[in-house]
């Protein structure tokens, strides 16, 4: 009997040790939890789950560091920074070379050189699209994106084209037509490829398809429309589309020249490489250089004439008397700048055309704002972890990685004009009277004799 009692007992010791120990257990348990709960998770360099698996940068060249063979061995010796610095330098010359090249070749030679930057541009972004998405086998897409970067540029582009060729256009019956109905024409044939996107989907590749779809809209938002602004800006007087070129590439070569030999503080995150002393001084010299050559293009016609098409002799031209945008005026200084320049026994007046203060603007905006263009564009490539857009011009990288910041400037540029500077023209006047009902026409004709009568213009026998 005492036997039994004292197994028993020990049942009992044996049980509430063991639940001790659970006890112990289960609250060591809980406190580990609460730290793996209270525990900061690691920071990544990703914005989400799927961006650890995007890295193309063997899929997209970069050009950089490359360099023609024959150049390579030549400089061997040389240090790779100073090497980076000497084959910049020369595709950088080569490229203002061929740029000065297309400006004496007249309008027709930069269109065709806006658009084949435009079709190289837009070839460049829409690969990163394929390589990060990884299909390459899905129906038409690829002839999806080119067919509506051809609709684009048939409504863009002819949007351009109608005020400059339409007096001559008018005359001929089937290109009156595509005229009157250009934008009909072009919204059709947007209607068109949106239809054969939709009868290419894949169920499987739904989500794909339409972040593809996606990017080949901001692509074409972002190459040509840019691009359509560029050629309202040339047909506007060749000197809207050097001076904001210029400006650009000025500054981007001031702005590396400073960074490379005096940069030390960090600019941005994004573009690590870019440093205030570098953004400074290439805004500074680039407002000096942007006057300079402005003062210097407002003497020649040929660069400040609106580009018009000419009946007569049967091509575009440029020839006219310079508005009075382009001749000298004489401006008394404000106040303050008048008495420090008394101090130097200066005038207090000075004779300029009045381009160039309309150059001084756009330069601030190439300095301060242009850049971003190119930060942009540095954010988008870090993304995905690539160096360059491609590899066409060695020591730059892609035409992408050249024409960031020329993209954003276009835009500014056409909105200046338009807002500030432009006037109402005579072609487009004559474009719009074209375009009236005959009856309409006749109305416009006496209204306008009886103004010019009136105003002792026009005398009638």
């Amino acid at each position: 009997m005492a036997e039994c009692e004292l197994r028993q007992r020990k049942k009992e010791d044996d049980g509430e040790v063991n639940l001790q120990k659970d006890k112990e257990e289960i609250k060591s348990a809980e406190q580990g939890q609460l730290h793996i709960e209270n525990k900061p998770e690691p920071k990544e360099d990703f914005d989400s789950e799927d961006d650890k698996n995007i890295d193309i940068s063997a899929k997209i060249p970069s050009g950089t560091n490359k360099m023609p063979q024959i150049l390579e061995t030549l400089l061997s010796g040389i240090s790779e920074r100073w090497r980076n610095w000497i084959i910049r330098g020369i595709f950088g010359w080569l490229m203002i070379g061929l740029f000065c090249l297309l400006c004496y070749g007249g309008p027709l030679a930069l269109m065709i050189a806006v658009l084949v930057v435009q079709v190289k541009c837009f070839e460049e972004i829409i690969n990163i699209g394929y390589s990060v998405y990884r299909i390459h086998g899905l129906p038409w897409f690829r002839s999806l994106s080119w067919y509506f970067l051809m609709a684009s540029n048939y409504f863009f582009y002819g949007e351009s084209l109608v005020d400059i060729f339409a007096v001559v256009v008018n005359r001929t019956e089937y290109l009156k037509m595509l005229i009157t109905y250009h934008r009909f024409v072009s919204f059709s044939l947007y209607i068109a490829g949106l239809v054969w996107f939709v009868l290419s989907l894949v169920r499987k590749y739904y989500m794909k398809q339409f972040s593809l779809f996606a990017w080949t809209h901001v692509c074409l938002l972002i190459v040509v429309s840019q691009s359509y602004f560029i050629i309202r800006n040339i047909f506007e007087g060749l000197i809207w589309f050097i001076v904001p070129v210029s400006m650009i590439i000025l500054n981007d070569i001031w702005a590396y020249i400073f960074g490379f030999f005096f940069g030390r503080t960090p600019l941005i995150q994004v573009s690590p490489k870019k440093t205030w002393e570098g953004f400074i001084g290439g805004g500074v010299a680039t407002v000096i250089c942007g006057i300079i050559i402005s003062y210097f293009l407002c003497q020649y016609p040929y660069f400040v004439c609106p580009v018009e098409y000419s009946e007569k002799f049967g091509k575009m031209i440029i020839d006219c008397e310079p508005s009075p945008l382009f001749t000298l005026h004489e401006y008394v200084l404000p106040e303050f700048i008048a008495r420090a320049m008394n101090v130097f026994g200066c005038s207090n007046k000075i004779t300029i055309y009045p381009f160039v203060i309309h150059a001084f603007w756009m330069s601030l905006f190439s300095s301060i704002i242009g850049p971003f263009g190119g930060f942009f564009a540095s954010g988008f490539k870090r993304a995905f972890k690539i160096k360059d857009f491609g590899d066409v011009i060695p020591g730059h990288g892609g035409i992408m990685d050249r024409f960031d910041c020329q993209y954003l400037m276009a835009t500014f540029v056409n909105v200046y004009i338009y807002s500030f500077v432009s006037t109402p023209t005579l072609q487009k006047t004559v474009q719009q009277v074209i375009n009236l009902r005959p009856e309409e026409q006749l109305q416009l004709f006496y209204v306008l004799k009886g103004s010019l009568e009136n105003r002792g213009i026009l005398n009638v026998q």
